[in-house]
């Protein structure tokens, strides 16, 4: 018999399961399977030694130890940053299968699509507090379609970004591993650098300096992925010194900022800071299970 641990407590509601969600789960596993709740680390090693299957946020590598049956490792989060990057001491045939969400591809694509907009129609860059600005806005707004993405971190994710906005009529560039030496190029005619990178693969800093300065001026960087990938220091250096357009965070360097931090001075023209919320949506607990269950993994 299977048995389902599913440890998915977090502040935000849409990231905690609930009854409904498991309830849905309970439609996917097979039939006499067992799915327990649970709500803190006691509870889940209480539980981890005749788990079959745990879908949680974070997992601890000297858990692996206590976790004799375990099958499949999974998590909601695309970020690898809260799981261990290997599966276990000495990886066997017996050891369980990790996996990463991908599932949250098109609700990341629309905050995405609703920041470029926002930023094209100048509802990001209202220049003052006025009430009628149609001259301070009449030379900033432009349309979307006809610009040029280049999206830093082409995986599932990545491509459902893209994918949005190639039917809105944007030109988009993907970068990943296999053609990463083609960056350099693509940011120099880039409307729009959308990083979507995870923090664990050497990305530290890859938006540095040298590639933020070949970015034209008209440029605006945006990131979904993770805060390590940008240069917060180079960025706000470009920021304010006016050599791109803007920049839009969804993520920063250190989650929650603290008094100091090098973006948060509140003097950096055309900078909007999101509270990591691009993810943010009802099913997401729900649709993180529909794709376990697509590739076979709730077996």
């Amino acid at each position: 018999m299977n048995k389902y641990v599913v440890y998915l407590e977090w502040p935000e509601q849409c990231f905690r399961v609930d009854a409904a969600a498991l309830a849905h789960l309970r439609t996917l596993v097979p039939a006499k399977s067992r799915i327990v709740r649970v709500r803190t680390d006691e509870e889940f090693l209480k539980e981890l030694p005749t788990a079959t299957h745990a879908i949680v946020w974070h997992f601890k590598a000297e858990w692996f130890a206590a976790a004799k049956r375990l099958r499949l490792l999974a998590t909601p989060s695309a970020g690898r940053e809260l799981l261990p990057s290997t599966l276990s001491p000495q990886p066997s045939a017996l050891s369980p299968v990790i996996h990463f969400g991908g599932f949250h591809g098109p609700a990341i694509a629309e905050s995405v699509l609703g920041y470029m907009l926002s930023w094209c129609r100048g509802i990001l860059r209202r220049p003052g507090k006025k009430i009628w600005e149609r001259v301070e806005l009449g030379d900033k707004c432009y349309t979307l379609a006809g610009t040029k993405a280049t999206i830093l971190g082409y995986g599932k994710i990545g491509r459902a970004i893209g994918e949005k906005l190639s039917c809105l009529g944007v030109a988009v560039k993907g970068i990943s591993r296999k053609n990463f030496s083609e960056l350099g190029a693509a940011a120099k005619s880039s409307d729009w650098l959308v990083c979507v990178l995870p923090s664990d693969t050497g990305t530290d800093n890859l938006v540095d300096a040298r590639l933020i300065g070949k970015l034209p001026p008209r440029c605006v960087v945006i990131n979904v992925g993770r805060g390590n990938a940008i240069d917060e220091s180079a960025l706000k250096a470009a920021l304010c010194e006016g050599r791109i357009a803007g920049a839009i965070l969804d993520v920063v360097k250190r989650e929650p900022p603290k008094k100091g931090d090098t973006l948060f001075s509140g003097s950096i023209p055309n900078l909007t800071i999101m509270s990591h919320s691009a993810a943010f949506y009802p099913d997401y607990v729900k649709d993180c299970f529909d794709e376990l269950s697509r590739e076979g993994l709730l077996k």
